[in-house]
């Protein structure tokens, strides 16, 4: 991870440690890197948005920049990640630029950056990014005259999005209720058009952006209100997006919670009998459930284990050709129609599985044990002087050999934040309580808690 380009984009609080000077400069770098690729030094690049108050600030910011070093700008307006990414290869763009903070509150934002395959760009762009902004780059031209970009307005973009969703169904949605929670962000101009469309009987909550209220209380972190809806309302399933749509939860008939575990469950069982689960092997991260690692074993279908990060997963999918990967929070790929996360695009998988088997949502996961998981944040005043301490390892280790195979402890850095991540998996809630106690006493005892 670079200064401010994590494992997701360059994110932070909004004109705080993400400003508009901050935006105006990644356009500009951006504009000019990829203008040398042309003859006429003009680069063609597209930007998408949520509903964010201050992406629209960040938008106008990146235009500038871009506009000033030559590139031509397409607006898809507000949109899902997914849609940029998809847009950026069908249309042959440059790259591609995402403004959103994903799951983050409506006072974060984030500068996603998508290469022309459709793919979170290489970070060998993000450390150059890095020092124009620094100034250890020397200032770039400005373009002049008729070289200065132009904008486009490219609306049209998000709508052969939606075009292209609808084609990936295999069945009509008719006669199904269905609950949508939009989280009042970017899948809020998508969902309910494409499931509307497919027959299902739709039930929209939290599509009434507003600036301030996106993921707030909603979407894929706050799934409460989703379960209370397929409850009522006794819909078939629900589905549950966050800020910008990259990442999907469900909820079953019941109201129980359909995590990106189950769907990697559900969804690499069903390619894998239909044989079209690329290796016979589904990538996730190491944040994944003992009990998905236990069930894949029972059915035969292997599993590889990545950093956490959908680019990680990804980028294993891709050296290794697999074609299913995802994480526990939602964030899941199918590469032969994706590169990227998509929330919209994993809905209609998990309906293909169920309407194809012609079963109900729970019946998919009756082999499948999910062990209890508890994941605690310690902030620290040294990431690596935490994790690598002598006393703190002793610590793991003490409960790795507890659980022995019937769980298992993870002690990680966060990619965006200055906190370890101390994660444990065991056959009780007390169990994974008293064992993650253990070793978050000992990082505070050793002083390294912030």
């Amino acid at each position: 991870m670079g200064k401010y380009f994590g494992t997701d984009g360059f994110r932070g609080e909004a004109n705080v440690n993400l400003t508009v000077e901050h935006a105006y400069k990644v356009g500009r770098y951006l504009g000019y890197y990829y203008g040398k690729n042309h003859e006429d030094g003009k680069a063609s690049i597209v930007i998408g948005k949520d509903t964010r108050r201050s992406s629209y600030m960040f938008e106008y910011s990146l235009v500038a920049g871009l506009t000033a070093s030559g590139a031509d700008v397409y607006l898809m307006h507000v949109t899902p990640t997914p849609s940029v990414s998809y847009i950026v290869r069908l249309d042959d763009f440059d790259c591609g630029i995402m403004i959103s903070a994903s799951h983050n509150p409506y006072y974060d934002n984030g500068i996603k950056i998508i290469n022309g395959q459709g793919s979170k760009v290489e970070a060998k762009v993000e450390e150059e990014i890095e020092a124009y902004i620094d100034g250890e780059i020397p200032e770039i031209p400005f373009a002049e005259r008729e070289k200065i970009g132009k904008t486009v307005d490219y609306a049209m973009g998000r709508n052969r999005y939606i075009g292209y969703l609808m084609t990936l169904a295999t069945r009509s949605y008719k006669n199904k209720r269905v609950g949508l929670d939009c989280a009042n962000g970017a899948s809020s101009t998508v969902a309910k058009a494409v499931f509307e469309a497919l027959g299902a009987k739709t039930y929209v909550i939290n599509n009434e952006p507003d600036g301030t209220n996106i993921n707030r209380d909603c979407g894929s972190t706050h799934i409460g209100q989703l379960q209370k809806l397929v409850k009522e309302k006794q819909l078939d399933i629900g589905f549950a997006y966050d800020g910008d749509a990259d990442r999907c939860l469900a909820v079953d008939e019941h109201g129980e919670v359909i995590d990106g575990d189950k769907i990697l469950y559900a969804c690499g069982c069903y390619l894998s009998e239909r044989g079209e689960l690329n290796n016979n092997t589904v990538v996730t991260t190491v944040m994944s459930n003992l009990g998905l690692y236990k069930a894949l074993d029972k059915k035969g279908i292997s599993y590889e284990k990545t950093a956490v990060g959908d680019k990680y997963v990804f980028e294993n999918m891709m050296e290794n050709g697999h074609s299913l990967g995802g994480e526990q929070s939602g964030h899941i790929i199918f590469s032969k129609y994706a590169t990227t996360g998509d929330g919209v695009l994993t809905s209609i998988k998990l309906m293909e599985v169920i309407l194809e088997k012609k079963v109900n949502a729970s019946e998919l996961f009756r082999d499948l044990k999910i062990y209890p998981q508890l994941l605690v944040n310690v902030k620290v005043k040294s990431k690596p002087e935490a994790k690598e301490d002598a006393d703190v390892i002793a610590a793991v280790k003490k409960v790795e050999e507890a659980l022995g195979d019937d769980g298992r402890i993870l002690l990680r850095e966060s990619g965006t934040e200055p906190v370890i991540r101390v994660m444990v998996e065991a056959a009780t809630d007390a169990l994974c309580k008293q064992y993650i106690d253990e070793v978050v006493a000992v990082i505070k005892k050793k002083g390294h808690e912030a």
